[in-house]
Order: structure tokens, then sequence, then C-alpha cells
């Protein structure tokens, strides 16, 4: 079933409770945010995990906990529940595009099904996931801990751009204080969404209105008068890692700004 183009596309994210760990889910839920209005939210696990270690997320990030007892031993009764609840919302086009957040390759064929039927289906996984998940969805994130993050070396701006990655170097600093002092803020996630967007886009940018879309679904209180300015383009110009671009018909486009290499003159 396809949607009409002033309808923003449903997206359903199901996520995998006993294979993966809470700390996934925010991440899950700013790449899925580009593809639409998230209206199904639902975490499968058994009591263990979903009476422990993942409650607070889902229940921070509104999910619906869909509890299913263990019949047996080593059976694990989530994934089905899971795979049946995503082609029943597929069949009851109570969604088109789908982001399953495990690294289990038992999915695949779920995968493959719900696009043999016209869905997208996207995979938010860790580096363990295997190929046949991977390439049995349309796109795969990676995720990574952030102890592993932090672990790693910083990726300069060339790189990010170079990669569409959602890291970036923007610390959350002040850019400037007004006469009345208000400090104008700087917050690292909306360099992180640019990447994201921009980094899928053919020509590295992204229309602002469609940032800020992305910005309104990942955070319904977001607003630029937040952090002392007066709207979304005045706040992109205090960026030094963003670049804006005016297009023809007078709208702006932004994108991440080129950094020389180092030692260039």
């Amino acid at each position: 079933m396809s949607t009409p183009h002033n309808i923003e596309p449903r997206v359903a994210v199901l996520v995998d409770c006993d294979n993966t760990s809470p700390e996934i889910l925010d991440h899950a839920l700013r790449v899925v945010a580009q593809f639409g209005r998230v209206v199904l939210r639902r975490g499968y696990g058994n009591l263990q995990t979903l009476s422990k270690s993942w409650q607070e997320a889902l229940v921070r990030q509104a999910f619906t906990p869909c509890l299913q007892y263990q019949y047996a031993a080593g059976k694990n009764t989530a994934d089905i529940a899971m795979a049946l609840d995503a082609l029943e919302a597929m069949f009851d086009h109570r969604a088109e595009k789908f982001c399953l957040v495990t690294s289990d390759s038992d999915f695949a064929y779920l995968c493959r099904k719900l696009r043999e039927r016209g869905a997208t289906v996207c995979i938010v996984g860790e580096a363990k996931t295997p190929d046949a998940l991977r390439n049995a969805s349309d796109q795969f994130f990676e995720w990574a801990s952030a102890a592993k993050e932090t672990a790693e070396p910083a990726e300069s701006a060339t790189a990010v751009a170079k990669n569409g990655a959602t890291k970036a170097l923007a610390a959350t600093t002040p850019a400037a204080t007004t006469p009345a002092s208000v400090v104008k803020r700087r917050p690292k996630f909306v360099v992180d969404a640019v990447a994201l967007l921009a980094g899928s886009s053919s020509d590295g940018h992204v229309h602002l209105g469609g940032l800020g879309q992305y910005l309104k679904r990942t955070d319904p209180g977001f607003s630029p008068a937040d952090y002392g300015h007066s709207g979304l383009l005045s706040m992109l110009r205090t960026y030094d890692l963003l670049a804006l671009r005016l297009e023809q018909g007078g709208h702006y486009t932004v994108g991440l700004a080129e950094v020389a290499p180092a030692g260039a003159e």
C-alpha cells in the first residue's frame, strides 16, 4: 500500500530486548526518525530481561513491553512474537517502514518477507551482526557502546562528511552572549543530525525543513529558542562545522563544512 505524498510514512520500531542492551534504544530512535513518524514502539523479551535491564529504557521512551514467557528451556518465544507482530502490522497497513533492533540473524527471513511485500526494512545492530541479516535489510546501522566509542580516537569532520556518520566534533559550547545576557548555545546533536541526513543525500546537503522535521521527531519539545536563537536558520549560522547554502528559489540547505587537511596552508 503506497503512502500519499502529503502523509508521513509510518514506522514500526521493534526491539529484540533479549539480544541487545538498552543503550542501543536512543541511537535507534535517532536513526529511524529520518524515515517517518514512529507509530509502533515495542520491546520483546522474557520476564528477566524486561523487568530488570530494559524496564527504565522502555518506560522512558514510551515503548510497549511485550512479555513472552519461555515455555521450555532454550526456546526464545520473543522472536516468534516479534516476527508475527511485524507481519500483522504490515498486512493491517499500520506501518510501511520497519526498524528491527537486533543482531540476531534469525530475523533475516522476516526482513526478506517484509521487503517482498513492499515494506522498507532497516536494522540497527551491533558489530557482531552477521552478514546474513545485514544484507537482508534495505539499510544497516551499526551501533557501538559508549565505552567502545570513548576508547576510540575522535573522528575528524572530514571523515564524518565522507561516511555520513552521526559522530561529529562539535561540543556544546556558548557561541555568543547578547546584551540581555542570553547565551546562544550550539548543541552537538544538531551537527549529528546534519551528518546523518546529509550523509545519505546525493549532494551532501539537507533542506532546513527536513532537518527541522527530523529534530522534532527525535525531540517533540525541540525549539531553537531554548538555546537562545530566534529560529533554526540563525541557530545553524553559529556552527563552525556546518555550511549553509542558498539554493535557487530562496531556500537554504545545510551540510558539513569542509575542513582543510592538517598541515595545509
